[in-house]
């Protein structure tokens, strides 16, 4: 049985389209990177947490999109996001976005688990087991 995935809605902007109308391309990106965001905070995680005295980020390390048909502002999309795969250092999530179940965008995001503290280099580390358990229930 596959996991449910993690759903929220994203309201388009008039600030998110383009001269057409239409919503712009580079949109999707935002809206999945916020979308990643409140997956981790239903969780008690964010992107940006304190982990055994260290600060953790995840930044992403590759990125994809790849676009079904047009959305316009004031549509409401759903996105629904899964994890297709939990690393030791890194979590990639699926995107599928929707307007009244129609396909809109589609999206990939690989994100890696960093060390980052003021003054020194950002450094990959392994992810906590606490997120890691908490993020297993968005696995596909």
């Amino acid at each position: 049985m596959m996991a449910e995935p993690f759903r929220t809605t994203r309201l388009v902007e008039f600030h998110d389209t383009d001269m057409a109308g239409i919503m712009h391309f580079a949109s999707f990106f935002h809206y999945m990177e916020s979308a990643e965001h409140e997956l981790l905070r239903s969780v008690g995680f964010s992107v940006h947490s304190t982990f055994e005295g260290q600060t953790l980020s995840f930044p992403r390390v590759n990125v994809s999109c790849q676009f079904q048909s047009p959305a316009s502002c004031e549509q409401l999309l759903d996105i629904a996001i899964q994890i297709t795969r939990i690393g030791q250092k890194s979590v990639t999530y699926e995107f599928a976005i929707t307007h009244d179940s129609r396909e809109v965008a589609k999206g990939h995001m690989t994100c890696v688990c960093c060390r980052v503290e003021p003054d020194q280099p950002i450094v990959s580390v392994p992810i906590p087991e606490a997120v890691v358990e908490q993020l297993k229930q968005y696995v596909a």
